[in-house]
């Protein structure tokens, strides 16, 4: 347990300028951020500096109302503007654990997997197989046997899929449940990186591709296609393109059942923006959802389809928000006139983020949330690269060494993308849920960094 000191009344800092700290998907901080009567930051009834103590630091800390809320959020979006049956689908590419996994599935929800180890975690998190779709691009035999095995719908993606299922499938008497994915054509505003529904992917059928694809599927006896998939990007604030892609897999939907098929799901992917700067103004959870879901009631209306079941896959938008990341500041660099850095003691293996997409967020000190800005630094990690930096231009307080600083919205992406750059342990993972906080990955450490290294015996008596 920790402190769960009352709580002040004086508003959040980053309250400012009207951000709704009661929106899952629109806030700077996790749902249950509040400050304690002695000035400090709370999350989830624990104050983070405590949390720092005893923990260490780098730390993740995921709040389990957030987290929750925003499942809720999808759930009963789509309930209310889809009359239909849908299911949202957890991406969990944006944060793969067993607690994670847990909290998801006791909410409701589906999983996208992309690997064997995020597959694993879903089945052992307590996610049920048939709420579990395999994605990915290039699926090794064993992914696909395990799917198959577990019976997880798989996502086709190219013709090397088909060949492996069909090996796969040989003598079960069951037929294997897939899910079609194509490129829609779609351009959206968002980084190259993270674009993925224009003709130029790596990802999915080309278009002119399904016709062929469904005819080839329609005479396999081991395939049933149970869905058409499509997806356009992250970190999407536009609502535009999703209206477009329900007409896109409304056709793909009239070709497929021409073809013989009978597909229940369309599936429309992800992509939800969140806010990572006060700037950033993306489309409320409710709010996409209905554009979505109307969109799909209106194409298919016009194609005079029954309504399939919708499904969609947020994965930034879930988890992101629920994550704060907490570090302890160190060393100082001051050039005078030039730029001033202060490091901390974690970075780019435990945020890639900046380094890889040039992503911004939002900061601020853990016992002083409320102290007014008297400097503007460069905040840096410890990785031996020029390009370790988090946040350039932030306004923090006068720091000192062992002073807690906290990095918002880093519950998505942050952690799966950790590597141990340096030999650098990856961090622990807190859940914390009305003052108590709750190990659900543990601290690395550097020794068993050295677990998969094999030291031939010739080596061992060099020098």
């Amino acid at each position: 347990m920790v402190s769960t000191s009352p709580v002040a009344t004086s508003p959040l800092p980053w309250a400012a300028g009207g951000v709704d700290l009661s929106s899952p998907n629109r806030n700077l901080a996790p749902l249950s951020t509040d400050i304690d009567a002695e000035g400090r930051l709370r999350v989830g009834e624990c104050v983070l500096s405590e949390l720092a103590q005893r923990f260490g630091t780098p730390l993740y800390v995921i709040d389990e109302r957030s987290l929750r809320q925003a499942c809720s959020a999808y759930r009963e979006a789509l309930e209310r503007h889809y009359p239909g049956p849908s299911l949202a689908v957890y991406a969990s590419k944006a944060n793969s654990s067993l607690a994670i996994t847990a909290v998801v599935a006791s909410e409701g929800l589906g999983l996208d997997a992309v690997s064997a180890g995020e597959l694993l975690t879903a089945l052992e998190g307590g996610m049920p197989p048939e709420r579990i779709v395999l994605h990915g691009n290039n699926k090794s035999s064993e992914e696909l046997a395990l799917a198959v095995q577990n019976g997880v719908t798989v996502v086709v993606d190219n013709w090397h899929d088909i060949t492996l299922l069909q090996e796969l499938a040989q003598g079960r008497t069951e037929p294997v449940a897939l899910m079609l994915r194509f490129t829609p054509g779609i351009e959206c505003h968002t980084h190259e990186y993270i674009r993925t529904g224009h003709l130029d992917s790596k990802f999915g059928f080309d278009p002119d591709q399904l016709e062929q694809v469904l005819t080839h599927l329609a005479g396999c006896r081991w395939a049933r296609v149970q869905g058409l998939h499509a997806h356009i990007g992250s970190q999407i604030f536009e609502v535009e393109p999703h209206r477009d892609l329900a007409a896109v897999l409304a056709d793909a939907l009239v070709l497929a059942r021409r073809l013989g098929h009978d597909p229940s799901d369309l599936n429309v992917g992800g992509g939800l923006g969140i806010r990572y700067v006060a700037s950033d103004d993306p489309p409320s959870i409710d709010g996409w959802v209905q554009v979505v879901a109307e969109a799909m009631v209106a194409a298919c209306r016009e194609r005079n389809l029954e309504l399939p079941r919708l499904l969609c896959e947020p994965g930034r938008s879930l988890v992101a928000p629920a994550g704060v990341t907490l570090y302890t500041v160190g060393s100082r660099k001051q050039i005078p006139d030039l730029n001033t850095y202060v490091a901390v003691d974690g970075g780019m293996s435990d945020n890639p983020r900046p380094i890889t997409y040039q992503s911004e967020y939002t900061a601020c000190l853990a016992d002083r949330p409320g102290a007014e800005a008297t400097e503007t630094v460069t905040l840096v990690g410890k990785h031996c690269e020029s390009g370790d930096v988090l946040l350039k231009q932030l306004p923090l307080p006068a720091t000192e060494p062992g002073d807690v600083l906290v990095v918002l919205a880093t519950g998505a992406y942050n952690a799966s993308m950790a590597s141990n750059y340096n030999r650098i342990p990856k961090p622990a993972a807190v859940l914390v849920a009305d003052g108590c906080a709750e190990l659900v990955q543990r601290r690395e450490r550097p020794d068993e960094l050295l677990r998969y290294d094999v030291l031939p015996e010739r080596l061992r008596s060099v020098g």
